[in-house]
């Protein structure tokens, strides 16, 4: 090649590094507004708490973002995006030539972080002797960690990090360039010419959950009185992310939509080094004490119940105040999310912005239904009772429906039960409600009623027959409705029973202070 074919080659090799359109500028957007979460149930989760530590469920979320692309390629940084992040699915728009490239930065700058990024490369480490004061600074090799511990090389050979009882202190020389203080997107995009974007970016992120809370408040009556009480829904949402949405549109997804089974998402690195280390002495030297844990002494135990509900009735330890049964005032809605229909699912908006908090959860009031009427049913399988009398279970029943006082659709949550008493509301029990419909059937398992009691007694036993009795007591002062299941093959027809749901039941009203007794066989395989 001639000198003078080089010298053309050279000026256009650096043309080329100066052209506006070919160097990448950094763009770092931090300012979120406009934000919408959308959050959706944890698949499966069923009447299991939510998961304090992260989450299980996940949020569609919504914002938007002004920035100042420059002409020519530009690397635009979407900080504070959730940690929980599926980077497959964020979608950006608004930008004069769309997405040439994504890239998640999950590597936070923290101690691990650092630890992390330096894995294999040099750093200093800063030792003060505690006798002298003498500082003396070496340099290292990082060679494993950080989880669990550091483990560098030194002069002296392999050693771990806080490990020899002097004062130690790394010292990096710079901030590696892939090393973000939050939870990052990066995007790729060209502009022809320098302009204002207002982007809008879309994406999914775990960690994330939310459940309904109902308090049902049983209400006072009268002999005779249709029994109802008050219900009313906490949305509960959690947010396990260590990003907060301010000021943000609100909302949350009944139902399971179909979602493909997806890996569990990496979360970013970052937060601060959990060091382990070995005792100094040999392997043989350290003693062994297989009984350690189980010489720990146990927690204190809790404090005992001052009241114990039973029913309508409370039962209370120390001397009972003087006075009528005082009703327990249900809690007042100030705003309400707002039912919408989403396809077969139902959608819940928040009417006004909120915040979402990071590593906190948020209540907005639900479902405020009063009036609800409702059964008091005591239930029973026989097949967990003996001779020997024991205390039966009671649910509360209802239909959703507007006749009713509900005819609204009802998400799976936690049921609080309170019942009236001389000294004010008293928590009465406490259940599970699956995903009810309109016009489905509404059962409540509250507890159990020393009042109420059933025995079931083998009175013979024939080739292919068993004969029973089952005896069931009522110790209150008025009547009670009573379903015990005989989940066998009858023998024969028996006065009192019939199938609820494919299952022999016995129902029966029990009078007050009275007994009912049945006699059924049992037909054998």
């Amino acid at each position: 090649m001639n000198g003078s074919r080089l010298l053309a080659v050279l000026v256009f090799m650096l043309c080329l590094q100066a052209s506006p359109l070919l160097a990448q500028q950094l763009v770092i957007s931090d300012q979120a507004s406009d934000v919408s979460i959308t959050i959706y149930r944890a698949p499966g989760r069923g009447d299991r708490a939510i998961n304090a530590n992260w989450p299980q469920g996940y949020a569609l979320i919504t914002e938007s973002r002004t920035v100042q692309l420059p002409a020519g390629d530009a690397i635009v940084r979407f900080e504070s995006v959730s940690e929980g992040m599926f980077p497959e699915s964020a979608i950006v728009t608004g930008l004069p030539a769309g997405v040439r490239e994504k890239n998640r930065d999950a590597r936070l700058l923290s101690p691990q972080g650092l630890v992390d990024a330096y894995l294999k490369r040099e750093v200093s480490i800063t030792r003060t002797n505690i006798v002298t004061g003498i500082s003396r600074t070496q340099n290292v090799f990082i060679t494993a960690g950080p989880d669990g511990g550091v483990i560098f090389e030194s002069d002296e050979g392999f050693e771990a990090l806080r490990c020899t009882g002097l004062p130690e202190r790394m010292i990096f020389s710079e901030v590696p360039a892939d090393l973000s203080a939050k939870p990052t997107l990066s995007i790729l995009t060209t502009s022809p010419r320098a302009v204002t974007a207002k982007l809008t970016l879309t994406y999914l992120a775990s960690g994330f959950d939310w459940q309904a809370n109902y308090i049902a408040t049983v209400k006072q009556r009268d002999a005779g009185q249709q029994a109802q009480m008050d219900l009313f829904a906490w949305l509960t949402v959690a947010n396990g992310g260590n990003q907060s949405f301010e000021n943000a549109h609100m909302m949350t997804v009944a139902g399971e939509p179909n979602r493909e089974r997806v890996a569990g998402q990496v979360r970013p690195t970052g937060g601060a080094l959990q060091i382990r280390c070995w005792p100094m002495q040999r392997t043989h030297q350290v003693p062994y004490n297989p009984g350690y844990l189980s010489a720990v002494p146990p927690p204190p135990p809790a404090p005992m119940a001052m009241m114990e509900a039973t029913g309508e009735e409370i039962m209370v330890t120390a001397q009972r105040r003087n006075g009528k049964m005082r009703d327990m005032a249900s809690p007042v809605a100030v705003v309400v999310a707002e039912q919408e229909d989403l396809g077969d699912l139902k959608l819940y908006r928040v009417p006004e912005r909120v915040t979402v908090s990071a590593k906190g959860q948020k209540q907005v009031a639900m479902i405020v239904q009063p009036d609800v009427s409702y059964e008091r049913i005591y239930v029973a399988d026989a097949r967990d009772y003996s001779r020997e009398s024991a205390p039966i279970s009671y649910i509360l029943r209802s239909k959703n429906e507007a006749k009713s006082g509900l005819g609204v659709p009802l998400p799976a949550g936690k049921v609080a039960v309170f019942e009236n008493s001389p000294v004010g509301p008293m928590l009465a029990g406490e259940g599970d409600l699956p995903d009810r419909a309109i016009n489905d059937e509404i059962e409540i398992v509250v507890g159990q009623s020393s009042d109420v009691r059933l025995s079931v007694d083998e009175l013979r036993r024939t080739k292919g027959r068993e004969y029973w009795r089952a005896t069931i007591s009522n110790a209150r002062n008025h009547p009670v409705e009573v379903e015990m299941e005989i989940p066998y093959e009858l023998a024969s027809r028996t006065k009192g029973v019939e199938k609820i749901d494919g299952v022999p039941t016995w129902r029966v009203t029990v009078p007050a202070n009275g007994e009912a007794k049945i006699d059924y066989t049992i037909k054998l395989q």
